[in-house]
């Protein structure tokens, strides 16, 4: 029976890489000359640092076109309150990783009001989505690209 697995995962490497030249291009940029800014990546968190809410969000746009260059979807950051931290401020990012409950169950319930003839289970931070034809999968895979929900999805260990 095939089947085939929707998850939400990032390339760490990549992530790493973008970080890397976000704090080369705010080490070059001339507007932030002088300043403490800086981005660093600690597990799953990015932290931010600047002399102000402008540099931050300064800061914002060179992270998201980093992040697009290197095929990361934006939709997996989580954006923290900019919070004051001695001389400037501070914004920490989550990076998400994974399906969590809720979510999951809103993918099995778009899957299920979709009519198709597959199934959906939760298994941990990942759908199993199975079916007779294989059809109806690339269908939940092409209504899942198109849907709403606010986590970047993959499909992987796709069986025939």
């Amino acid at each position: 029976m095939p089947s085939f697995d929707v998850v939400s995962e990032i390339d760490k490497h990549e992530l790493t890489n973008a970080i890397d030249q976000v704090s080369r291009e705010i080490g070059t940029r001339y507007d932030f000359k002088g300043s403490n800014a800086k981005a660093e990546l600690k597990g799953n968190t990015i932290l931010l640092e600047a002399t102000g809410d402008f540099q931050i969000k300064q800061i914002h746009d060179i992270l998201y076109n980093k992040l697009i260059k290197r095929g990361i979807d934006s939709r997996c950051l989580d954006m923290g309150k900019i919070q004051p931290k001695g001389v400037g401020v501070a914004q920490e990012i989550t990076v998400r990783e994974g399906i969590d409950k809720e979510m999951a169950k809103k993918v099995v319930k778009k899957i299920k009001d979709s009519k198709l003839k597959v199934q959906a289970a939760i298994q941990g931070e990942q759908v199993r989505v199975t079916g007779k034809k294989r059809d109806d999968l690339q269908s939940v895979m092409a209504m899942l690209k198109e849907s709403d929900i606010d986590i970047p999805l993959q499909f992987t260990n796709f069986r025939d």
